[in-house]
């Protein structure tokens, strides 16, 4: 695997940020290159319409969340950039909280969530998505919550643009097979996704 080390995000991390968005994240699937991981916390964008086009709208307010401790998760870092990105925050701080919304959430309960897994392209497929997972519980843990749970995609894609979506942007919540590895078990299932739960 390749040698890297993890970093909370902080607002003197915007930077970095903003330039694994801007060059690297979405470099294989440009469908998305306007995504910049906002989705979460951005109930002004309801349909998820992170193309090109939108660009100048979603970085400006990505770097918005990132300066007023908003957005929250952990970065990866090989050879002193950013090669990987890991959306992980209390459950009850999104403020676009999409399919956990479904799942009809206890807001009393202490829980932490991961909601996105971005990887560089030519980095994937080396266990770095499992690393940021396992700093972002520990991460959770430090915050005093007791849980950390994930909404993973249980079914194919589909829709027109089905054929076209690759598996890193299908699972882009993380694999299932990553979370019951890491030795969380299916708290729930829904029609499309599972919530998957690990005691902390």
């Amino acid at each position: 695997m390749t040698p890297l080390t993890t970093r909370e995000l902080t607002p003197a991390l915007l930077d970095d940020y903003l330039a694994f968005f801007d060059h690297d994240a979405f470099a294989d699937f440009p469908w998305w290159s306007a995504c910049f991981c906002r989705f979460w916390n951005d109930p002004g964008d309801p349909q998820g319409d992170s193309r090109p086009e939108r660009r100048d709208r979603h970085r400006a307010l990505a770097a918005d969340l990132v300066l007023r401790g908003q957005t929250r998760g952990i970065l990866a870092y090989a050879d002193g950039k950013v090669i990987g990105w890991c959306n992980a925050a209390p459950r009850s701080s999104f403020l676009a909280p999409r399919r956990i919304a479904q799942t009809d959430p206890d807001p009393a309960e202490p829980v932490g969530a991961t909601v996105c897994f971005i990887v560089a392209a030519p980095y994937r497929g080396q266990g770095i998505a499992s690393v940021m997972l396992a700093a972002a519980c520990d991460s959770f843990r430090e915050q005093g919550l007791r849980y950390a749970e994930a909404y993973p995609n249980t079914t194919p894609p589909s829709g027109p643009y089905a054929s076209e979506t690759p598996w890193s942007a299908h699972n882009h919540l993380g694999p299932l097979e990553m979370y019951l590895g890491a030795g969380f078990r299916i708290h729930k299932e829904l029609e499309r996704f599972a919530v998957v739960r690990k005691m902390l």
